[in-house]
């Protein structure tokens, strides 16, 4: 059967692929050490979910929410950012609540896009930055990742040669998957270049609290004037341990939260109002619960780093974000990202991400997610390092080590 027209533009998920051998190693009992999704297995703060359990009780929280965020919600948001970031917003009309930031992407997407929109997007990034807009009938464009001076030739190219011209600039840092970080320089170019070109801004800001090296990543709209051409979304997913609870924002121009807010009214209620008000009970905390994340995922981040790199695979420290993004070991690298995360789900008991699940130009590395405790992945370099070493003797029947991938 034919498939749906949507259905077709996506490509195969390959993470599906790694997830399948998983879940069949362990019905087989073997013991994964999971490092592949970036599903964070840290509780969510006691008085958070004491102010759910407290609001749940009240029968009128049980009928349907607000899908634009209950105000004191939105004002909780514009709070946050004028703390964080020295940026004022209007909770009416320059912040709304969403299912998550990956939520708010696609509905973002589904608001602005007409068929044939070149949006121009990070490769590697994470999915739904690209695909959101597949789904939307726009075209990607894809752009490098690393905010340097290399960054900006091939958005100049893409103005120049691109029919229509470039509609969106997709940011995300901290970024998932390759942990890089930008400068509020940065920003200031990024933001000029938008204006000059009349291009909106669409920053991924879901790791702004996951840093390591007490230099805060900054928002895109610190730049004065930046609001007037971008929207950042935000996600209490990662720093406040509620990724299931699924809360998210977008804030910024008022006309494409407008635009966000219309097409989210038509497709769903919002989320349960309990979980709502638990969120702006963490949101207007004081912070503790945050700086404690941010310590278990930097000892961890240590841990990974100095383990596996003992075991004879070199990881980069992340500055922030629950991941790493490590380069794969040279004898490997012909394979591929995802028949490397294969082999080290068959031979190591460790699930890892495949670079190339996030772009074509990420498969020469894997993503590796501090979602495991500091002995677990001390494990996992133990059996790294067994596979390793004596990958020569054990693999020589089973795939060359010296082939190169075409």
């Amino acid at each position: 059967m034919e498939e749906f027209h949507k259905v077709r533009r996506l490509p195969p998920y390959v993470f599906e692929q790694v997830n399948r051998l998983k879940a069949s190693a362990r019905a087989g009992g073997a013991d994964i050490i999971d490092l592949g999704m970036g599903n964070p297995d840290l509780p969510t703060p006691k008085a958070i979910v004491d102010k759910l359990c407290e609001v749940v009780q009240d029968p009128r929280t049980h009928r349907y929410s607000s899908s634009k965020g209950i105000p004191g919600l939105r004002r909780a948001q514009a709070a946050y950012y004028a703390r964080r970031f020295g940026v004022k917003l209007n909770p009416d009309t320059q912040v709304v609540a969403t299912l998550g930031s990956k939520e708010g992407f696609a509905n973002m997407a589904q608001a602005i896009t007409a068929p044939g929109d070149v949006i121009l997007c990070p490769n590697p990034t994470y999915p739904i930055h690209a695909f959101g807009f597949l789904m939307a009938g726009g075209v990607i464009r894809s752009i490098p990742v690393e905010p340097d001076d290399s960054f900006f030739p091939p958005l100049e190219r893409a103005v120049r040669h691109s029919i229509p011209k470039p509609l969106a600039l997709i940011l995300n840092y901290p970024s998932n998957p390759t942990a890089y970080v930008a400068t509020l320089d940065f920003y200031k170019e990024v933001v000029a270049f938008a204006k000059k070109h009349d291009i909106i801004v669409l920053s991924d800001l879901a790791y702004s609290e996951i840093y390591f090296d007490d230099a805060p990543p900054p928002s895109v709209l610190e730049v004065p004037g930046a609001i007037d051409v971008t929207v950042e979304f935000t996600s209490m997913s990662k720093t406040f341990s509620m990724p299931g609870w699924r809360m998210g924002f977008a804030v910024g121009n008022e006309r494409l939260i407008a635009a966000l807010t219309r097409v989210k009214s038509y497709l769903d209620y919002g989320a349960f109002t309990p979980i709502q008000v638990a969120a702006t009970h963490a949101l207007n905390g004081d912070g503790s619960d945050i700086a404690e994340v941010r310590s278990i995922y930097k000892r961890r981040r240590d841990v990974l780093v100095d383990s596996f790199g003992k075991a004879g695979f070199d990881v980069p420290p992340p500055a922030a974000t629950m991941f790493a993004w490590a380069k794969i070991p040279e004898k490997f690298r012909h394979l591929g990202s995802l028949e490397f995360s294969k082999l080290l789900v068959e031979k190591a008991d460790i699930a890892v991400a495949p670079g190339i699940g996030f772009g074509e130009q990420g498969d020469d590395y894997v993503r590796i997610a501090l979602v495991e405790n500091e002995h677990r992945i001390r494990q996992a370099a133990r059996n790294l390092k067994r596979f390793l070493s004596t990958a020569d003797e054990t693999m020589h029947n089973v795939i060359s080590l010296n082939a190169h991938r075409s």
